[in-house]
């Protein structure tokens, strides 16, 4: 930890107040300085916002907006400009699905779309959640891609145009391009990483193929090249595809500094490929800003001779709230805002206010964690779903049932107090309904859940390999929650110390005691990664992270199953599981020895979504008392 770096900020709460009117003012901690090159090339990168551009409401130290990002970015702009430096926006995808400011809306996207473009962005890339829909990778392409024009950038992504019919790339494939202040000639791609899971309006090349087409070749081959800039969707450690455009590059220029921004495992990390190549990623849901600086840059500016320089990357991960971005962009309450930034905040305000996100349908007695909590516990989001949402849910069927979901449908934690309309989207954005088998013998389907765990003789992996099919391997991660499966070889790699951003519960300011100024007192990212454990601009306390299961279960109505087993089990039973894991329900059942269609299942529950019966259950289980 470089304490030369460190600035001790005290000031009172009162000196930054959050933009949006319900989120929590800010919380005073320690903070390390922005690595910012002076007359270098700096960068702010956004990914994985899945339409967080509110803050957080219920986490103090996430709680700024999009407007706030804004006026942010305009003072590191004029900064740049005043000492002859560079500042370039990057955001890498999943802009969409996973708040009520996007979810709630109809058609989704309504209000998000105009304030997501109010943001001036260099480089920018679809991520897989803006293709699971045709009508919102038609959106992508008819709204965003115009809106940020030469900056969107698809190297391996194609889309049947809504007009035409025809097949086209969904942007342009690269971009060259030089920056206004220091002359740095880029040259940038923008990737998804080989996703198999989209509509079927969009094409999405394996990366081994686009690195083989001759625009690709022409463009590597290209000679007045400052800084390769690779953005994508895609991993920054243990990518295949990252991994391989990297050696595309150097295949061609063993030399020339590159640039990676990364992203789909909704974690922090930064990456050295080599001594000129490093990679960033930059967490999710608006936590994290990241910032990263090159500095000693050669440059082939006309008039300007540089000498030779090895170039120095420097990566700072932002926590999202007031209290940092005044401090990096050394501004006060009375000096950050812009005219924008403060429209877009206005603009959020109203969006959210007409979608009446803050409608309370009950409040939540405790926290319930998605992965700060061991399974199962009391305080197990997991645990609350099958050992009571589920129950309740299911509590009227007539046949003796097994209901199985995946805890990839919860992608965030509930918080105790208020359990808003926005919290429901918050919590399971996903529009799968339950899908059901009926008369599935017991002694196979009460095997399913432990085939889905890989509690059983095979994995899931064997079995699909089994089967021959390939593409349910490469979508196994699915299953579970995003980051805990991708992220833990990163947290083997060191010592469990990237801690799962989330805060400690309430969002109010934690006070340092005096004597204890440099302690850690706030929860959160302790991240360590291939530059040290200096790259938080929080002094954080790390939070314990436990591994959740793949999928959850519980048994319906067996006291009155009829007929039964020697061993009093039902001979029979109803097999209702969440329709996105159906394909691994059915490869389950087939090597249990049932082979069954996907036209044998039926609609379960009137079509409800898990973001139903959630909320449903919240609104007849959860009241508020006034006096709490």
């Amino acid at each position: 930890m470089h304490f030369s770096r460190i600035s001790l900020l005290l000031a009172v709460l009162h000196s930054a107040v959050a933009e949006q009117p319900s989120a929590p003012s800010p919380i005073s901690a320690p903070l390390r300085g922005l690595p910012w090159a002076a007359g270098g090339l700096n960068f702010l990168h956004t990914t994985d916002t899945h339409g967080w551009h509110g803050g957080h409401l219920q986490e103090a130290q996430y709680s700024a907006d999009w407007g706030d990002y804004i006026s942010f970015a305009h003072h590191l702009r004029k900064r740049a400009d005043n000492d002859g430096s560079d500042l370039l926006l990057i955001d890498t995808g999943d802009r969409v699905e996973g708040n009520g400011l996007y979810d709630a809306s109809n058609p989704k996207g309504k209000y998000t779309f105009n304030i997501f473009s109010q943001q001036q962005i260099d480089v920018i890339t679809s991520g897989n959640h803006e293709l699971y829909l045709s009508n919102t990778s038609n959106r992508e392409y008819q709204e965003v891609v115009p809106d940020f024009k030469d900056s969107y950038i698809a190297s391996n992504l194609d889309i049947y145009s809504p007009k035409t019919g025809e097949l086209q790339p969904l942007a342009p494939r690269f971009r060259k391009f030089t920056t206004k202040n220091k002359g740095v000639r880029i040259l940038a791609f923008g990737f998804l990483f080989n996703f198999h899971g989209n509509a079927n309006n969009t094409v999405v090349q394996p990366v081994q193929e686009t690195v083989k087409e001759q625009w690709f070749k022409d463009a590597v081959h290209e000679r007045d090249v400052d800084l390769f800039l690779v953005a994508g969707h895609v991993p920054v450690r243990d990518s295949q595809e990252f991994d391989l455009i990297y050696k595309a590059i150097r295949d061609v220029h063993w030399d020339t500094p590159i640039v990676f921004f990364g992203g789909h495992t909704h974690i922090r990390d930064f990456r050295k490929y080599d001594k000129k190549a490093f990679g960033i990623e930059s967490g999710r849901y608006m936590e994290t800003l990241g910032f990263l600086s090159i500095s000693d840059l050669s440059t082939g500016k006309k008039g300007e001779v540089v000498a030779e320089a090895s170039p120095k990357y420097e990566r700072l991960y932002i926590d999202n709230n007031l209290y940092s971005l005044h401090h990096h962009s050394n501004t006060s309450k009375s000096t950050f805002d812009t005219e924008l930034g403060r429209n877009v905040s206005r603009t959020i305000s109203d969006a959210r206010s007409k979608l009446k996100l803050d409608h309370t349908f009950g409040c939540a007695p405790q926290d319930y964690w998605l992965n700060r909590a061991p399974y199962p516990a009391n305080d197990s989001l997991l645990t609350l779903l099958d050992k009571q949402v589920i129950p309740d849910t299911f509590v009227g069927v007539k046949r003796p049932s097994i209901v199985v979901t995946n805890s990839g449908a919860i992608r965030f934690d509930i918080f105790k107090g208020p359990f808003t309309i926005d919290t429901t989207f918050l919590v399971s954005p996903f529009t799968s309904t339950f899908r059901l088998l009926q008369d599935v013998p017991y002694s196979a389907a009460s095997q399913v859940l432990k085939l889905l765990n890989n509690e059983g003789q095979i994995t899931l992996a064997g079995m699909a390999v089994l089967a021959g099919d390939t593409d349910l391997v490469r979508r196994l991660p699915g299953l579970a929650p995003p980051l805990p499966p991708v992220a833990r070889h990163i947290l083997q790699k060191h010592a469990q110390s990237n801690a799962l951003l989330q805060s400690a519960g309430s969002p109010q300011q934690v006070p340092m005691s005096d004597g204890d100024a440099d302690k850690p007192l706030v929860p959160g990212y302790t991240t360590t990664d291939d530059a040290g454990s200096d790259g938080d601009d929080t002094i954080h306390q790390a939070i314990q992270f436990y591994d959740v299961p793949n999928c959850i279960g519980a048994d319906i109505g067996f006291s009155s199953a009829t007929p039964t087993t020697s061993v009093g089990t039902p001979e029979t039973v109803d097999l209702v599981y969440n329709e996105f894991i159906q394909d691994w329900v059915l490869l389950a059942l087939r090597y249990l020895g049932q082979t069954y269609a996907k036209e044998e299942t039926r609609e379960a529950l009137e079509g409800k979504t898990m973001t139903d019966v959630i909320s449903e259950w919240v609104h007849g289980h959860w009241g508020c008392d006034d006096k709490d």
